[in-house]
């Protein structure tokens, strides 16, 4: 299964790069972008971009509460935050939150992207028009333009015995503690799934409900069990 940017995101590819600031790693596993000791991991690149555009927040509702103790929250000029939402820095944000959300540190929203009601996302990647609209968790993870997570579905990061995550129908190492998944382009997840961490899902997959997957699983891929 090919692992690289260009087969999982080809319409970032395709038109040249449309996200600020972001450099995709080419010839290489995208999860290589989650590696926060990776010059060119994605909270690096995050850290930079922010320091050029610094931290804009504005006319915002009093129950929205801001964290810039580890670095600066800049939400895009007419970007929708709703009530009772809380972010931390270093954070992006140019898609819409939802009341009752959680943003956590290095999270990188783009345009039309989604972060849904009593949502958490953490050092995740939201690509243009991807949604975690309803009671999801999204950790160390990267979310491919038009993915959809139905309402409860977990992206989980973390081993219970905390040891590095592989992806054993690949036979790989990724060399990462904490690490989500990776969705393609299009995936489409059920109600209440779960993706096991390290959970890698090629272009336009489609997961059941209450499903629990790991691993790798190639283009159009139908999980049912």
């Amino acid at each position: 299964m090919d692992v690289t940017a260009a087969a999982l995101f080809p319409s970032l590819a395709m038109s040249g790069g449309s996200v600020t600031g972001l450099r995709m790693p080419e010839d290489e596993p995208v999860w290589n972008l989650l590696d926060k000791s990776n010059p060119y991991g994605m909270a690096n690149q995050l850290e930079f971009l922010l320091q050029g555009l610094g931290s804009n927040y504005r006319n915002l509702h009093p129950s929205i509460t801001i964290d810039e103790t580890k670095g600066p929250v800049h939400i895009v000029d007419g970007t929708r935050i709703e009530p009772s939402v809380h972010i931390e820095g270093p954070s992006y944000i140019a898609g819409e939150v939802r009341h009752g959300a959680y943003v956590r540190s290095h999270s990188w929203i783009c345009r039309d992207a989604v972060v849904g009601h009593a949502t958490e996302i953490k050092h995740s990647l939201l690509l243009p028009g991807a949604k975690a609209p309803h009671f999801n968790y999204v950790g160390d993870s990267i979310l491919g333009t038009g993915v959809n997570l139905g309402a409860g579905c977990k992206l989980s990061n973390l081993r219970n015995d905390g040891r590095n995550i592989r992806i054993h129908n690949l036979s790989m190492d990724t060399g990462l503690r904490k690490f989500g998944a990776i969705l393609g382009e299009g995936v489409q997840i059920g109600c209440n799934a779960v993706c096991n961490p390290g959970t890698v899902l090629g272009l336009n997959c489609n997961v059941w409900p209450n499903v629990t997957v790991s691993g790798a699983h190639g283009d159009e891929s139908t999980l049912r069990e």
